[in-house]
């Protein structure tokens, strides 16, 4: 008996659900990358750090940190850029998948 499935198998199947399908029709990456970075930025001025301090915990340049948390940066982090930085500024990283409205 096989116990693992495909990204291509899982995702069939979840699409065979109306509320997951009208859901992931609705995701826009670009709104959730948008969240993602006005967290980064509160969590870093809760932490009282600058730019240039996180990007020394990090490893990287002021201007990386700056790039992460521009809304015009036109790229995704990765999740090892999301953890350092969680790690960084003293956080947990979450990652959820909450429930969306259907469009009406």
């Amino acid at each position: 008996m096989r116990m693992t499935m495909t990204h291509e198998e899982v995702m069939a199947e979840l699409m065979q659900d109306p509320e997951f399908r009208a859901a992931y029709e609705a995701y826009d990456p670009e709104i959730a990358m948008l969240d993602a970075r006005l967290a980064a930025r509160e969590a870093r001025s809760q932490a009282k750090l600058t730019q240039a301090e996180v990007a020394k915990r990090m490893g990287t340049k002021r201007e990386a940190i700056a790039r992460f948390e521009s809304r015009s940066a036109g790229r995704s982090s990765t999740l090892g850029t999301l953890c350092r930085y969680a790690a960084a500024v003293n956080c947990r990283l979450k990652i959820s998948f909450e429930p969306v409205e259907p469009r009406r």
